[in-house]
C-alpha cells in the first residue's frame, strides 16, 4: 500500500518546484529587460503594436511578437504592475513546466522514471532562474512542452483533439518568440525519425494548421528579422557557446567566484557519464527511443541555432530554456533507466544536487551588472533636500529601471551609437513608453545647474581597458561643472556634479 507521501507526490514536487520559483521575488532586484516588460506591457495592445511594428528604416521597431506582452497585460490588469505580480506569472509557468515535464517523462517509461524528470527539472537553476524573471521564456517553454506532449498524444497516437492542441501551442509559442522556430523544426522531423507514413502527414497537416493559427502575425515576420540584421546586440557564437550552454543546463550562469572550476568538473562529469551510459543502452536497446529522443531534443536546437548564428548571430542561451527541459529529461532518463551501479547513482544524484544549490544560491544572491537596487537609488535622489536638478543614465540599462521606481523624477538618458548592436530601443519604441533618449550630453544636461551622472563601473572599465582615460561622459562632464561627489552604489556609481562653469 502506498504511503501518503507516495500517493501525492506528484504534488509535493509541484508545490516544491513554486517555492524555489517564490524565492527572492520580493528583494531581487531587477534589470532593464524586466523593466521594460513591465513598462511596455502596461501600455496596452494598441500601443504595443505601434512600438513593436513601425517601421525604422532598417526592419521593425522590436523583435519580439506580442504574445507574452499581452498575457502581462491582462495579468496586470488583476494583479498590478509590482515585480512580484510579474514574477509571479512566470513561477506559476514554470510550474506548469515541472508538471508537463512530468507527463512527458510518464508517456514513455511511467511514473517514477516522470517523478525523477519532474524533480530535476524543478531544482534546475537555469529554469529556476526563468521561472521567475518577468520575461517570455518561462511562457515559451510551457507552450512548447504542450506542443510536445500534444505531438505525442496526437501526431503519434493519432488523436484529432491532441493534434489541433499541437497545432494551437506551436503558433502561439511562435507569437510568444521568433526562435521558437528552433525547437519546432526537430520536433516536427522526429516524424521521419519514426519512420511511418501516417505520422508524417499528420505532421506536415499540423504544421500547415499552425502556420495559418500564425498567419497574421508571418506577415510581420519579415520586418523583425530585419531589425535583427540591421540592430543586435548577439555576436557571431564559438565553440565555447556550446561549453558554456551545458554549464548553463547544469549549474546556470555566472556560477560564484571561485566555482566556475567546480562546475565545469561537475558539468563535465555528469555530461560524460550521462554520454556513455545513453551510448552503452544505445548499443543493448538500438530501438529504444526515449532516452536517445531527449537526448536529441537538448542537443539539436542548440545545434541549429549555433549553425544559423554562423551567418546571422541570434544564439541567445535563454531561448534554449525548452530543450533544456529535455536536458533535466535525458539526466532522468540515464539516473532511473539504464544499468547505473548504486554506487555511481549516488555519486550523480549528489553531484547533479550540489551544482542546482550552487547555481540556486547565485541566482539568489547576484546584484551585479546589469542588476542593481534602483528602487534605493531613486528613492534616495527622492529623499534628498537638495535634489539635482537633472538625473541622467549613461546608458538605457539603468535609465528604464529607474524610471519603473520613480516615473516623476527628472530623468533623462544618453542614446545609443546609432546602427550600433546596441541600438536596441527604437523611437516608435521610446514613444510608446513615453521615455526618450537624448542624443548627446548637451543636449540632455541643457545647462543644468547639478547632474547626477547614474553608469554602470563596467562601463567606465571598458573605456579604460580600451585606452581611454575614463568615459567619455564624466570627461565632458567634468569639462562642464566644477565640482563632483561620488557615490557608489553596488556596481553602480552615482556622480553628483554641480557649479556649472561659465562658457568661455
Amino acid at each position: 500500500m502506498k504511503s501518503f507521501f507516495e500517493r501525492y507526490a506528484l504534488l509535493w514536487l509541484l508545490l516544491f518546484a513554486f517555492l524555489l520559483r517564490l524565492a527572492g521575488i520580493f528583494s531581487r532586484p531587477i534589470w532593464y529587460d524586466e523593466a521594460f516588460s513591465l513598462l511596455f506591457a502596461s501600455k496596452g495592445f494598441a500601443a504595443m503594436l505601434a512600438g513593436t511594428l513601425t517601421s525604422t528604416g532598417a526592419g521593425a521597431a522590436d523583435i519580439h511578437p506580442l504574445g507574452y506582452y499581452t498575457l502581462l497585460d491582462v495579468w496586470m490588469k488583476v494583479l498590478g504592475t509590482t515585480v512580484p505580480a510579474g514574477r509571479l506569472l512566470s513561477a506559476l509557468l514554470g510550474v506548469g513546466i515541472v508538471f508537463l515535464a512530468y507527463q512527458t517523462a510518464n508517456y514513455f517509461a511511467g511514473r517514477k522514471l516522470a517523478l525523477w524528470a519532474a524533480f530535476f527539472v524543478a531544482i534546475s537553476p537555469f529554469q529556476v532562474h526563468y521561472g521567475q524573471e518577468i520575461r517570455m521564456y518561462a511562457l515559451l517553454t510551457f507552450l512548447l512542452l504542450v506542443a510536445v506532449y500534444a505531438f505525442l498524444r496526437g501526431i503519434k497516437d493519432g488523436n484529432l483533439g491532441w493534434t489541433l492542441l499541437f497545432s494551437l501551442a506551436a503558433a502561439l509559442a511562435q507569437c510568444t518568440h521568433n526562435l521558437a522556430a528552433f525547437f519546432l523544426l526537430p520536433l516536427a522531423f522526429t516524424a521521419i525519425l519514426l519512420r511511418r507514413k501516417e505520422v508524417i502527414w499528420r505532421t506536415l497537416w499540423a504544421g500547415g494548421l499552425a502556420l495559418l493559427f500564425y498567419s497574421p502575425w508571418l506577415f510581420y515576420l519579415p520586418s523583425q528579422l530585419g531589425k535583427v540584421q540591421a540592430h543586435y546586440w548577439v555576436q557571431k557564437p564559438g565553440a565555447d557557446a556550446l561549453f558554456n550552454l551545458l554549464l548553463t543546463y547544469v549549474t546556470n550562469l555566472p556560477v560564484p567566484d571561485g566555482w566556475l572550476g567546480a562546475g565545469l568538473f561537475i558539468t563535465l562529469i555528469l555530461v560524460g557519464l550521462a554520454v556513455w551510459q545513453t551510448y552503452r543502452y544505445w548499443r543493448a536497446e538500438p530501438f529504444s527511443l526515449a532516452g536517445l529522443w531527449f537526448f536529441y531534443l537538448a542537443f539539436l536546437p542548440p545545434l541549429l541555432l549555433f549553425l544559423v548564428s554562423q551567418w546571422t548571430p541570434v544564439f541567445i542561451a535563454r531561448a534554449l530554456l525548452p530543450a533544456g527541459v529535455f536536458f533535466s529529461l535525458w539526466l532522468a532518463w540515464v539516473f532511473e533507466k539504464t544499468d547505473l551501479t548504486p554506487f555511481l547513482q549516488k555519486v550523480f544524484l549528489t553531484l547533479l544536487i550540489f551544482s542546482a544549490a550552487l547555481g540556486f544560491c547565485q541566482h539568489l544572491t547576484y546584484a551585479g551588472f546589469p542588476y542593481a537596487d534602483y528602487a534605493a537609488i531613486t528613492e534616495e535622489f527622492s529623499a534628498e533636500h537638495d535634489a539635482p536638478g537633472l538625473i541622467l543614465h549613461s546608458n538605457k540599462l539603468s535609465a528604464l529601471p529607474a524610471f519603473y521606481y520613480a516615473p516623476d523624477l527628472p530623468q533623462k538618458y544618453i542614446a545609443d551609437e546609432p546602427g550600433s548592436g546596441s541600438d536596441t530601443l527604437a523611437l516608435a519604441t521610446q514613444q510608446t513608453l513615453g521615455f526618450f533618449s537624448s542624443a548627446d550630453m548637451e543636449t540632455a544636461t541643457q545647462n543644468a545647474d547639478r547632474v547626477a551622472l547614474v553608469i554602470f563601473e563596467k562601463a567606465i572599465a571598458e573605456y579604460q581597458a580600451a585606452g581611454y582615460a575614463t568615459h567619455p561622459h564624466l570627461s565632458w562632464l567634468a569639462e562642464h561643472y566644477s565640482s563632483v561627489e561620488v557615490l557608489p552604489r553596488g556596481d553602480i556609481i552615482l556622480y553628483i556634479f554641480s557649479d556649472l562653469k561659465e562658457p568661455k
